[in-house]
């Protein structure tokens, strides 16, 4: 069975064919991948104000538009979800505080 995140991220990979005038996804990936980012930053402030409200359905709410987001910035840059997903897999089993400590230090 597909996964969700997989179809949104196949829906959206052909939307980048698509007419800005008829979709929402192709005018968001036509104005570039800075634009993508921001959109993507403005939607998780809004899931992070939703968090500390408390109130769960509109966090879910904004949480499936910060999903929306991410994949369409990804596709943006032409990073495949399978990509990050290869990236949790690999760190599936592994203790956060063991993984953050593993990697490379940031300028």
């Amino acid at each position: 069975m597909t996964h969700t995140l997989d179809r949104l991220a196949a829906t959206i990979a052909a939307r980048k064919a698509a007419s800005p005038d008829s979709s929402w996804t192709a005018k968001l990936l036509a104005r570039g991948p800075e634009k993508c980012a921001e959109k993507f930053g403005e939607e998780a402030v809004e899931a992070i104000i939703e968090a500390v409200k408390g109130d769960p359905a509109r966090l879910a709410a904004e949480a499936a538009d910060v999903l929306y987001h991410l994949l369409v910035m990804l596709a943006a840059r032409d990073v495949p979800l399978s990509d990050v997903l290869a990236i949790l897999d690999a760190r599936d089993g592994t203790s956060g505080l063991a993984e953050k400590a593993a990697r490379p230090a940031s300028p």
